[in-house]
């Protein structure tokens, strides 16, 4: 592929698990902090289960419960205020978890069940 002259082609990124620096997505080490990373093979999966989560959203999801587990304790909050979203939000997370389009606090999608 050749990128229009005077753009270059950006290699993909992510986010240090340690220390939360953008590092590339490949790195198995923070060039930074340099904490090893998780390897999934240059692919943006999380090392967070579905099935836990699934079962937080399930059974507590309008405390918001399954956005902590996550990593993700603003927007868990948020659900504990209002409820789940009045019971919306919480349903589109069950939907987002049992089709593996869930993501992380990393940004990282949660697609393994165990």
């Amino acid at each position: 592929m050749t990128a229009p002259i005077g753009t270059a082609l950006a290699r993909p990124t992510k986010y240090c698990h340690h220390c939360g620096a953008v590092i590339d997505i490949v790195a198995s080490a923070c060039p930074y902090c340099g904490a090893p990373q998780p390897s999934h093979a240059g692919t943006s999966l999380s090392d967070k289960r579905i099935l836990p989560a699934i079962l937080l959203a399930a059974t507590i999801g309008f405390t918001g419960a399954h956005r902590f587990y996550a990593g993700k304790p603003k927007t868990g909050a948020l659900q504990m205020v209002t409820l789940g979203g009045l019971g919306l939000w919480w349903i589109a997370d069950v939907i987002l978890l049992a089709t593996g389009s869930f993501r992380d606090a990393d940004g990282e999608r949660i697609t393994e069940w165990t």
